[in-house]
């Protein structure tokens, strides 16, 4: 099984939607990713994912397919809990990455940086939502790795955020979030692709085959970089 990955194209964050130079970074992911045997294409229930999902699937001919836990991530301390940086989790995990507690081998979701940010709670719901997706395609979670209960040779495409699609990507590589979020930034319309076939018997561990091409957007790749709510 092959997993595709791809951020949304340059929104228009205010109107939740692609900027026009955004449709064009769109439809040009869509023409890259023609000649890859797509089965079903997943989008965030947000317009800027289902807008940019919406080229891919009209070239495969499929409906995009809503996940609703793939809405973007929120951030803030759960319950009022006090977090520096308003629980921002990119500045976060920068200051936590050059920390002591991350060179001993901390665990991040302990850190008070992220055990009362409500951060965790999108990471928690992802991570497990996701799993049950995979598991209609015959794949079970088994620590690190998937276990095949059924053979499974689909490509799927998700299209979804810089924060949810972090957190996916931390969890199907189990990576801490905060080094997926500081040395693993991905561009509008980029395309990551994870290979997760069985290397020993019917057991997988996620590879990456590909992260962040952004190739084929040529001279409307540029974003302005935005990072509030």
């Amino acid at each position: 099984m092959r997993i595709i990955f791809v951020r949304h194209g340059e929104p228009d964050y205010d109107n939740d939607c692609l900027t026009d130079n955004g449709i064009i970074q769109a439809k040009n992911t869509a023409l890259r990713l023609k000649d890859e045997n797509i089965s079903a294409v997943y989008a965030s229930p947000m317009g800027r994912a289902r807008e940019t999902a919406s080229f891919t699937a009209e070239e495969h001919g499929l409906e995009v397919q809503v996940l609703d836990f793939m809405h973007e991530i929120d951030w803030g301390g759960r319950n009022g809990a006090s977090i520096p940086y308003e629980g921002h989790p990119w500045t976060l995990s920068c200051e936590f990455m050059a920390s002591p507690e991350y060179a001993s081998g901390g665990n991040w979701r302990e850190h008070p940086y992220f055990k009362d940010n409500i951060c965790l709670d999108y990471y928690e719901k992802i991570a497990g939502e996701f799993d049950r997706l995979l598991k209609t395609y015959g794949l079970v979670r088994e620590g690190v790795a998937y276990k095949f209960e059924k053979p499974c040779d689909d490509t799927i495409a998700v299209f979804a955020h810089g924060g949810s699609g972090g957190m996916l990507i931390s969890h199907l590589l189990s990576l801490p979030v905060p080094f997926v979020f500081t040395a693993m930034p991905y561009g509008v319309c980029s395309v990551s692709i994870f290979d997760v076939t069985p290397q020993t018997g019917s057991t997988a561990v996620p590879r990456v085959e590909l992260f962040n091409d952004m190739g084929h957007l040529g001279n409307v790749r540029l974003e302005k970089l935005r990072f509030e709510k």
